[in-house]
């Protein structure tokens, strides 16, 4: 798989994003599931092999139900959240928060509201405060 199509350290592909996401926001999710909320799905058999592989890669765990078995994330979403950003700002601005914060702030991507300025000002004021 190209570098490009790698999501983080753990080499999540693409699809397998989608695939997380899909649990994600499920909570919890069978196979038919996954497969009915992909865009431009692959077949049942190749989801169920995907899910498998998530698996083994520690992202998904299942509980039986029935005769189905029901993913589940391994890890809170907001956790993998903050862990997948902090993997990007490595990657794509060496680490430095302040040039990733520039880059989502960069006006020619369109323009944050008041509401989200007066957001992002005070989590700064408060990560000022926490001394970080």
């Amino acid at each position: 798989m190209s570098a490009a199509k790698r999501d983080d350290k753990k080499g999540l592909s693409r699809r397998e994003r989608q695939i997380m996401d899909v649990v994600y926001r499920r909570g919890r999710a069978t196979a038919a599931e996954v497969l009915e909320d992909l865009p431009d799905p692959p077949s049942y058999s190749a989801v169920r092999a995907m899910l498998r592989v998530l698996e083994e890669k520690g992202e998904l765990r299942h509980e039986q139900d029935g005769p189905r078995y029901v993913f589940l994330p391994t890890v809170p979403r907001e956790q993998a959240r903050r862990s997948a950003l902090r993997n990007l700002v490595r990657t794509f601005f060496d680490g430095s928060t302040e040039q990733a914060v520039a880059a989502l702030l960069d006006p020619a991507d369109g323009k944050l509201s008041d509401a989200e300025l007066a957001r992002l000002a005070r989590l700064i004021n408060r990560a000022r405060k926490e001394g970080r």
